[in-house]
């Protein structure tokens, strides 16, 4: 039972480094649409709507989940199939690094307004306030979070619930994406899906951190540095599980992350995390490496932890 589990999910990791996001009718896609409908029927500025469409969302996921589990158990190799599915539809880690690599190759021959072009597909900064440097921090910084969110923390869930665990989670993290920032109108209607991220990202953020340190050494990186900066600068961060992991890379990296960071709703003073220079295209393409280390490290653990999971 458990066998199949990791080897469905070694399958999936193999698939999105191989194929990445499926190109048409994407899933997560498709369940996007469907938020967004569902916002516009019960959006108001309240918590409570907001509560109503976190829970229904996520429940529908997790739904489906289980009807595909118990799909999956009337033979192995269904369950291998369905597991390596969800795997490929939850992991993002080829997309991740391409936008990455991309951004990297933009900075490095200094084409900035390509750069901010490319920016969004990373993160929701606006991209026309930060110049060179900026754009590599923002980067670097959005591949590291990205690691945990798209990459440990679905393989995570996956090998402690399987299917279930893979879509819920998945359901949560684009919640998140879509209406958990701090703007004027999601202040309040994205509170729980925000906070319910938060929830489902403890402790894959922290396993993320430690295969950073873990990993640091393979991409000519600092394994103490990163453990440091993890200790050190990690809980200043306004986020209980991002700074975690990006401080963790600042450290590896030996750079200097955090600092004014500009939304398009407004202007946050992070905390400086790291105690080295500013990040610039090198770093972008480094911290690329790393993700692919991590991701790596962390399809392994899943497997390992896949055999031993009960649920």
């Amino acid at each position: 039972m458990t066998a199949g589990r990791a080897v469905g999910l070694l399958l999936g990791v193999v698939a999105d480094g191989v194929f990445g996001d499926p190109r048409r009718r994407h899933p997560v896609a498709g369940f996007g649409a469907v938020a967004q409908r569902l916002e516009q029927l019960v959006y108001r500025d309240n918590k409570v709507p907001g509560a109503v469409y976190t829970g229904v969302l996520a429940g529908s996921a997790v739904a489906v989940g289980v009807a595909a589990e118990r799909i999956g158990r009337r033979h192995p190799l269904l369950r291998v199939l369905t597991t390596a599915t969800a795997t490929w539809i939850a992991l993002g880690g080829k997309s991740l690094a391409h936008e990455g690599t991309s951004m990297g190759r933009e900075l490095d021959a200094g084409d900035v307004d390509a750069a901010r072009k490319r920016l969004p597909n990373l993160c929701g900064r606006d991209p026309q306030a930060l110049d060179a440097i900026a754009l590599a921090r923002a980067t670097v910084e959005s591949v590291a979070e990205n690691t945990s969110d798209a990459v440990v923390a679905p393989l995570f869930w996956g090998a402690v619930f399987g299917v279930p665990g893979l879509l819920g989670y998945r359901a949560v993290n684009t919640m998140d994406a879509m209406v958990g920032h701090r703007s004027p109108r999601y202040r309040n209607f994205g509170w729980a899906s925000a906070r319910l991220d938060d929830v489902v990202n403890f402790v894959p953020a922290r396993a993320a951190a430690a295969l950073t340190v873990a990993g640091a050494p393979v991409v000519g990186g600092s394994a103490q540095g990163a453990w440091r900066a993890w200790q050190r600068d990690a809980k200043a961060h306004p986020s209980p599980n991002a700074g975690r992991v990006e401080a963790a890379f600042a450290g590896a990296l030996e750079i200097r992350l955090g600092g004014r960071t500009v939304y398009r709703h407004g202007v946050e003073e992070r905390p400086v995390l790291g105690t080295g220079r500013s990040p610039d295209a090198g770093h972008v393409t480094r911290a690329v490496e790393l993700s692919r280390v991590v991701g790596g490290l962390a399809g392994a653990a899943s497997a390992f932890l896949a055999l031993f999971s009960r649920r």
